[in-house]
């Protein structure tokens, strides 16, 4: 399929220690690493290319408007939008469903409507929500997750009900790796004119994503989990949405016109990018979305799931070990607890032996209560880790049930 040795050399941090161990990274989830040309293009920018954008007739701000715009259109590429108008560059997916929150929903909800999310959401696809429906007299509406990590999708036709104005759930699970059938949420939902919100956070590393098949009015995601830096994400939107929905926040180059009296905003995408923008993590963001396109995401998809069955087998045969999340349909998530050992001590010790993974709630509260317990371990795959590597964080399970008794 392609050649991980090779590709794990464009990864400088790969080849790094931890305490005198070769590194282990299988905290993908929370954050990717990043090859060498997201690096070097950032490099170049800053000494080759820098100059603030849209406003400058000189030389070096023309090549990083440029740069910049064209990191817009490979965006609407990679998840085939229909135009790059719809592309709108944010700090990541928190702040993006913050600004559909805001700019979008704010002005339609009225006292007694209601928004409908799902039991296994990260926080930031909770609170902007739940802070909006307090302010509005709204309420939210949940729907709620099996025991095997699967949402009961057989709810969905009675919470889908008049008083829905918006339906915001997750494409992919950070805690429990559960991939979901957005495709017929959508649709249950446009029968009923509910517009739906996409949080792409996780998927959109893993699984291929096509906004106009899958007809979500919202879908956003993050940078840095793409391969990309930290700083920067993306809301896409359906261009008439947009061009309805006021601007998020104030400021330069989200304006056609000023005076004291009145301002005229700019067109979309740009009046809802106030501000000098992260120009350098734009265009780190198109390199990796570049890159990971020249992998080919079904062939990530095909690899990163034989690297989970894999690791799956090796972590059940672990007595005391428990799967927290067997959906059928899966990202590379694996999330577990032992008898009798906090999940932290797991993290330390497994730290200790060079492997990075990542304990706690994972901004999933409501998904710990579900399990009712406190927190999880969690090891987070990608096309970047090897069976070898599996096998590392199996035998450093196996010594944390050793050194803890």
């Amino acid at each position: 399929m392609f050649d991980i040795q090779n590709i794990r050399k464009d990864f400088p941090i790969l080849g790094i220690e931890i305490h005198g161990k070769p590194l282990v990274y299988a905290d993908n989830a929370a954050s990717t690493q990043k090859p060498q040309q997201v690096i070097d293009v950032i490099s170049d920018l800053y000494t080759k290319n820098y100059a603030n954008i849209h406003r400058g007739v000189h030389q070096l701000s023309q090549r990083s408007t440029a740069l910049y715009e064209n990191a817009r259109e490979t965006v609407q590429k990679f998840i085939n939008a229909e135009s790059s108008q719809e592309i709108v560059f944010v700090r990541g997916a928190t702040e993006a469903i913050n600004l559909v929150a805001s700019s979008y929903l704010d002005p339609l909800l009225e006292q007694g409507d209601e928004i409908l999310i799902s039991e296994m959401e990260h926080h930031s696809n909770i609170i902007p929500w739940q802070m909006l429906a307090e302010r509005k007299r709204a309420s939210l509406k949940i729907i709620p997750l099996l025991e095997n990590g699967e949402l009961d999708l057989e709810t969905l036709p009675e919470l889908l009900g008049p008083k829905v104005k918006l339906l915001a759930v997750t494409q992919m699970s950070n805690s429990l790796g559960t991939i979901n059938d957005v495709s017929s949420m959508i649709r249950q939902a446009h029968a009923m004119n509910i517009p739906v919100l996409l949080d792409g956070a996780q998927s959109i590393a893993h699984i291929p994503i096509d906004v106009q098949a899958l007809a979500c009015e919202f879908f956003v995601f993050s940078g840095h989990k793409i391969y990309g830096p930290t700083g920067i994400g993306v809301l896409y939107a359906k261009k008439k949405v947009l061009e309805g929905m006021r601007p998020y926040q104030g400021g330069g180059d989200m304006i056609l016109d000023v005076s004291f009296e009145k301002t005229e905003f700019n067109e979309v995408p740009y009046k809802f990018e106030a501000g000098t923008p992260n120009i350098e993590g734009a265009i780190g963001l198109a390199t990796a979305l570049d890159y990971v396109s020249e992998l080919g995401v079904a062939n990530i998809d095909k690899y990163e799931q034989k690297l989970l069955k894999y690791a799956t087998v090796q972590f059940e045969a672990i007595q005391g070990l428990r799967i927290i999340g067997t959906a059928a349909c899966k990202g590379s998530v694996i999330s577990f607890v032992i008898e009798g050992i906090h999940p932290h001590d797991i993290g330390t010790i497994l730290d200790m032996e060079g492997v990075a993974v990542r304990t706690g709630h994972h901004c999933t509260q409501p998904v710990m209560d579900c399990y009712n317990i406190p927190a999880t371990t969690r090891v987070s795959l990608c096309f970047y880790n090897t069976k070898a590597e599996v096998d590392a964080i199996t035998g450093a399970i196996k010594k944390v049930k050793e050194l803890m008794g």
